[in-house]
C-alpha cells in the first residue's frame, strides 16, 4: 500500500522541479506579451521623434595669415650706414628704419638748385628784352621776326625754369629716400642688411618685413557645395557667420577671442573642387603666427531639425539609410529616409520620417517586416 504512494510522491516532486526550472531558465519567454495571433511580441526600445533645436558647426582646416604685410626696399642705391628699430619690435607706420649715405644725394640737389637759380636768373633779361621788342614792333623800329625770335626765347626760359624745378623735386625725392620709413605698423623682422651693405633700388631681397597681427586672416578650403550653402544663408539674412579657432593637434582648446566670416574666393579649384574663405580674428595678444596650421569652427547658426540616433540606422546595399518605424498596432515596419548631415552621434533627417512618429533604437535586429513588438522607451546611455 505504502509503495504506489510513494511512487506517486518521487513523480510529482520530478514533475514540480522540471516546472520550476522551465519558469526561471525561460522567464523572459515566458513573461513576453503575446500578441492577438498568438505571435510573441518582441521587446524593443523605442523612441518618439520630435524637433528639436541644435546648433550647427562646421570644422575646416585653416591657416594663420597677416592682416597686412609689407617688405621693407630701398627706393635709392646706397651703403647703409645706421639701423635705427630693434629687431622683433612694433614699428609705427612712418617710423624711420634705416638712414643710406646721404652724401651724393645732398650734393646732386644742390646742383639742381643752382641749375634752377641760373634758369630764373636768365628769365629775367629775356623778359626785359621781349617787353622792349614789343613796344619797337609797334613804330616798326624792329622787323615782326626779330619780335617772334624774342618771344620765342622768353619761352623756352620759361620752360627751363620748369625743367630745373623739376630736377630740384627729383633730387630732394631721392634725398628723403636715403631715410627708410616703415610703410605700415607693425611687428618687424629680423634686419637682412647691415651696417654697411651695398643696397639698390631694383634689389630683389628686402631690407626687413613688416606684419600686422592684429587682426589676423584664417585662410580655410571648403567643398564648393558646402560654400554655396553658406552663402545661401547669407542671402536668406544671416550677414555674419562666427568662427571659433580650434589650437593644438589632439587636445584642441578653443582660441578665446571669436572671429567672424569675411570673404570668400570668387571661383572654385579645379582640381580640389574647394573654395578659400576667410575668416578675421582679433589677436591683441599676437598668440596667433603667420603659417600656423589650425582648425576653425564655422557657427552657422540653430535651426530646427529631426534628428535620429545613428545606431537606429541601418546601411542598405545601395548606400541608402533606413531605420524600423512602429505603428500604431506596434507592428515593425522599415523605412528608408534621408540625412542631411551628422550631428554630434546623430543624423539630421532631411526626409522619410516625421516628428510624432516612434522608431526603433535597441532590438531591431530581432524583428522582421510586420512583426508585433513590446515597445518600451529608449534611455540613452550618459
Amino acid at each position: 500500500m505504502y509503495k504506489p504512494l510513494l511512487t506517486l510522491a518521487a513523480l510529482a516532486a520530478v514533475i514540480g522541479g522540471g516546472a520550476y526550472y522551465y519558469l526561471h531558465s525561460h522567464g523572459e519567454e515566458a513573461a513576453a506579451p503575446i500578441s492577438a495571433q498568438g505571435q510573441q511580441a518582441q521587446a524593443v526600445s523605442v523612441l518618439k521623434l520630435e524637433e528639436q533645436t541644435v546648433s550647427l558647426s562646421r570644422a575646416l582646416p585653416g591657416r594663420i595669415t597677416p592682416f597686412k604685410q609689407s617688405q621693407v626696399r630701398p627706393q635709392v642705391n646706397g651703403i647703409i650706414t645706421q639701423r635705427l628699430f630693434e629687431e622683433g619690435a612694433s614699428v609705427e607706420k612712418g617710423q624711420q628704419l634705416y638712414q643710406i649715405d646721404d652724401a651724393r644725394y645732398n650734393a646732386a640737389l644742390a646742383s639742381a638748385q643752382a641749375d634752377l637759380k641760373s634758369a630764373r636768373s636768365n628769365i629775367a633779361s629775356v623778359k626785359a628784352k621781349a617787353s622792349r621788342y614789343k613796344d619797337l614792333v609797334k613804330i616798326d623800329a624792329v622787323s615782326r621776326q626779330e619780335y617772334d625770335d624774342v618771344k620765342a626765347q622768353f619761352d623756352q626760359a620759361n620752360a627751363a625754369v620748369d625743367v630745373a624745378q623739376a630736377a630740384v623735386d627729383v633730387a630732394q625725392v631721392n634725398l628723403d629716400y636715403t631715410k627708410v620709413y616703415a610703410p605700415i605698423s607693425g611687428r618687424i623682422g629680423r634686419s637682412l642688411v647691415t651696417e654697411g651693405t651695398l643696397v639698390t633700388a631694383n634689389q630683389e631681397t628686402p631690407m626687413s618685413v613688416i606684419t600686422q597681427l592684429d587682426p589676423i586672416y584664417v585662410d580655410m578650403q571648403q567643398a564648393s557645395g558646402e560654400a554655396m550653402a553658406l552663402q545661401q544663408m547669407r542671402l536668406e539674412g544671416q550677414e555674419e557667420i562666427a568662427v571659433t579657432i580650434l589650437l593644438g593637434d589632439k587636445d584642441q582648446i578653443a582660441y578665446p577671442h571669436q572671429g567672424s566670416l569675411k570673404f570668400s574666393e570668387v571661383t572654385i579649384d579645379e582640381t580640389t573642387g574647394s573654395i578659400t574663405l576667410r575668416a578675421k580674428v582679433p589677436n591683441s595678444e599676437n598668440v596667433l603666427m603667420p603659417g600656423l596650421f589650425v582648425r576653425a569652427a564655422l557657427n552657422i547658426g540653430e535651426v530646427n531639425a529631426l534628428l535620429v540616433p545613428q545606431r537606429a540606422a541601418s546601411r542598405n546595399p545601395d548606400g541608402t539609410l533606413s531605420v524600423w518605424v512602429v505603428d500604431g498596432d506596434n507592428k515593425a515596419q522599415p523605412r528608408n529616409i534621408e540625412v542631411k548631415e551628422a550631428y554630434q552621434d546623430s543624423w539630421i533627417v532631411s526626409g522619410g520620417l516625421n516628428a510624432g512618429e516612434t522608431i526603433i533604437i535597441e532590438g531591431y535586429q530581432k524583428v522582421g517586416a510586420g512583426a508585433q513588438v513590446a515597445p518600451t522607451p529608449w534611455q540613452p546611455k550618459n
